[in-house]
């Protein structure tokens, strides 16, 4: 039972319990207060009047927006000469001014015959007169105009590096254009032949950076063709081209038009190339093949605005006379008109005047039949050495009389033809010159009919009968697939590929190893590869497979950046599945993390990847 004491006891504790709460209370407050005065009076001296300060008894708050990062430090400085730096929680934010963003650094370098300009905006901190020594060292007859700003910022990354290859390219360049930033570079130039643009592309490949994206536009011109030649066959076989050039895609479409009018049998072509004589050619070649299909066969030859056409096929003089007539009539003025109608041979002395030389895969040339004279077996063999070598020459041609006074001419162009050629053969026969064989130059056919057209008579008749095959491959120098896999492995024993752990993220420390293995795969073949990801055993074996995958996949993604060729290549994770050591100790599992690459046909052979 509660006696009226005990209550007046209990009323005496609450009543100072509640006046211990109160004061406290106000004790805080006035605290807060006078902090937040003297916060206030420290600030407004130090002109830090975009603060907002917040108090909760011992701890002060600051926000607002600095306008600096320096006036930010600066306010969290002068509110530590009123509070100890431990109460103050900064929740102040620094303004972002576009103005202050670090700016786009690029260059534009351009070289001409006379010049090298180059204008654009770097780095303070950029070595400028090292850039101007090294384009000044590229050609000392060209001048450089130097049109660089500079801005006060940080060099980006790679900025450095993407210099250097611009100042690379430029020198293996003679007419160009390079753009580049940190991280992009673009090339613009010209080369003299399709097979100097690859060369060009891939040491410029090989040379840039791999962080540094190219971009790459280096023309190859179209061929001069001199002389600018067509020459078109018809006979029982139906009609050819042993040579047809063109100045555009449109020509080329009306010439191969009106061929297949006048019986093309065969699929066929034409050289787009720079030399076309007159605007008029694909219109004088159209008339001359329709005159020829007119006639019934025979050939037409054109050499720049030179047209031969010979046919000796049984037409009667008068028709002849009216379709040539006709033609000349259609051509246009600037071409000169040479046609011939052949009589057919009533003699047998045909088959007996012939001249033979055969080019052998061993590259030998056998000389055979006949020649007019001493003094043209003497030339036709000299000849014949100059052009195949002093020990490659055999003859059993013999001196004959009665041979035509034009034989010399059609034996020696006829060697001449010959030595275009890989293995072939060239006959001289009366009324004819026939060429046959095997070539490795895709356009050596053309070149073969222009050499003919330009070196013989209109009156010569000659046939070319020249097969394109590809040459053998060259003696393969790179690293047998074995070799390969070995020195990749030798590589990773050396310094293994490792990642941030718990992620598919490369360390830093791993990218020269990277760089090491790209060099590697660069001097191999196309292998098929399978870069294999493999994980300790801790963690769940499902987590475990992903992550090995990604990583894998990580790897090809690096090595693709470095421009390695990885059409073989496949990345694989396999998780724990197969360890190389002790998953039990941190040695163990640390040598179970790994990267490596296999051979894939080697991995059905075996039982671990």
């Amino acid at each position: 039972m509660i006696t009226p004491a005990s209550l007046i006891v209990i009323a005496v504790f609450v009543t100072a319990a509640l006046s211990s709460m109160l004061a406290a209370g106000f004790a805080a407050a006035v605290i807060e207060k006078v902090t937040e005065a003297e916060l206030s009076e420290v600030f407004m001296e130090a002109e830090l009047d975009w603060t907002d300060i917040g108090t909760d008894g011992l701890l002060v708050t600051l926000a607002g927006i600095s306008p600096s990062e320096g006036e930010r430090m600066r306010a969290f400085s002068a509110a530590g000469s009123v509070v100890d730096a431990t109460r103050i929680i900064d929740e102040m934010e620094v303004l972002r001014d576009p103005s202050l963003l670090t700016p786009e650094f690029s260059l534009e370098i351009l070289r001409n015959d006379e010049n090298i300009s180059i204008i654009g905006l770097i780095p303070t901190d950029s070595d400028r007169d090292k850039i101007i020594a090294e384009l000044e060292a590229i050609d000392a007859r060209l001048s450089v105009l130097d049109l660089i700003e500079t801005a006060d910022y940080p060099i980006p990354k790679g900025w450095n590096e993407a210099v250097r290859f611009a100042v690379y390219a430029l020198r293996l360049l003679n007419n160009s254009k390079i753009s580049v930033t940190a991280n992009e570079a673009r090339v613009t130039a010209f080369s003299q032949s399709a097979q100097e643009k690859e060369n060009l592309e891939q040491q410029l490949y090989l040379r840039a950076p791999s962080n540094l994206r190219i971009t790459m536009d280096i023309a190859a011109p179209r061929p001069v063709i001199t002389p600018f030649t067509l020459r078109y066959v018809l006979d029982e076989n139906g009609g050819r081209f042993d040579t047809c050039s063109a100045p555009d895609a449109a020509a080329r479409e009306r010439i191969l038009s009106a061929a297949q009018v006048a019986g093309l049998a065969r699929l066929a072509t034409c050289t787009i190339g720079l030399g076309v004589p007159t605007t008029k050619w694909s219109e004088a070649v159209e008339s001359s093949i329709q005159a020829l299909a007119t006639l019934g066969g025979g050939t037409v030859t054109i050499s720049d605005v030179d047209i031969s056409l010979l046919t000796q096929v049984d037409v009667d003089q008068r028709e002849f006379d009216d379709i040539v007539g006709e033609l000349a009539n259609t051509l246009p003025d600037v071409f000169e008109l040479h046609a011939t109608l052949i009589e057919s041979e009533t003699d047998g002395t045909a088959s007996n005047a012939r001249f033979s030389a055969m080019l052998g895969d061993d590259g030998i040339v056998r000389l055979r039949g006949r020649l007019s004279d001493e003094a043209l077996h003497r030339m036709v063999t000299g000849y014949a050495k100059s052009r195949f070598g002093s020990t490659n020459v055999r003859s059993t041609a013999r001196v004959v009389d009665g041979l035509p006074s034009d034989w010399s001419t059609r034996v020696l162009v006829g060697l001449e033809a010959l030595s275009m050629l890989n293995t072939g053969t060239a006959t001289v026969l009366l009324d004819n010159l026939k060429l046959q064989g095997v070539s490795h130059d895709a356009g050596g056919v053309d070149e073969i009919s222009r050499v003919l057209t330009s070196r013989l008579s209109d009156a010569t008749k000659f046939e070319i009968a020249v097969e394109f095959a590809e040459p053998p491959p060259a003696e393969n120098t790179s690293p047998s697939p074995q070799a390969c896999e070995a020195m990749l492995a030798q590589i990773l024993r050396n310094n293994r590929i490792s990642f941030e752990p718990g992620s598919a993220r490369i360390a830093l420390n791993s990218h020269v190893t990277l760089d090491e293995i790209a060099k590697t795969l660069r001097l191999c073949d196309r292998i098929p590869l399978e870069i294999q990801g493999h994980t300790d055993s801790q963690g769940r074996e499902e987590m475990n497979l992903r992550l090995s995958q990604r990583r894998a996949q990580t790897v090809l993604n690096e090595l693709i950046q470095r421009r390695v060729l990885t059409s073989g290549f496949q990345a694989k994770g396999y998780g724990e599945e197969f360890p190389i050591a002790d998953n039990g100790t941190e040695v163990g599992r640390e040598a179970n993390r790994r990267i490596e690459f296999r051979l894939i046909e080697q991995n059905v052979a075996r039982d671990i990847p």
